[in-house]
């Protein structure tokens, strides 16, 4: 991976490690939660809210309701974000960052019309 030019600037290079990395970690930490460790004392287990509610949006039940369901579609946002970030990189090979350089270079000639049948992956 050579993000922003620099080869060594992620050291990420199994997208398996990544995984197995990321399911021991956000697992352990959740399991933790859910059978009673500090932020998961006298919580709903699925959503626990409150435990970071420094400037009190959670104390009226209509706001928090609110609240919790925009949580939600911004994280749902980030991850339609990320899958766009993840099949530019498949189509084009490069990154988001110089994807967007070469697209201000030439916005007629570089976007995502001209570049929704070329692909450099081949399955």
């Amino acid at each position: 991976l050579d993000y922003l030019g620099n080869p060594s600037l992620v050291h990420a290079q199994s997208i398996l490690a990544i995984l197995a990395t990321q399911v021991v970690l956000m697992g352990g930490a959740e399991a933790y939660r859910m059978n009673g460790g500090p932020a998961g004392q006298g919580l709903d287990a699925i959503n626990p809210g409150g435990a970071f509610d420094p400037f009190g949006f959670a104390d009226d039940p209509d706001t928090f309701a609110e609240l919790k369901v925009k949580e939600i579609k911004n994280g749902r946002l980030a991850m339609t974000a990320m899958l766009g970030f993840y099949v530019q990189a498949i189509c084009t090979g490069k990154g988001p960052v110089e994807n967007w350089a070469e697209h201000l270079a030439d916005p007629a000639g570089i976007n995502g019309l001209t570049l929704a049948t070329a692909t450099k992956f081949s399955p």
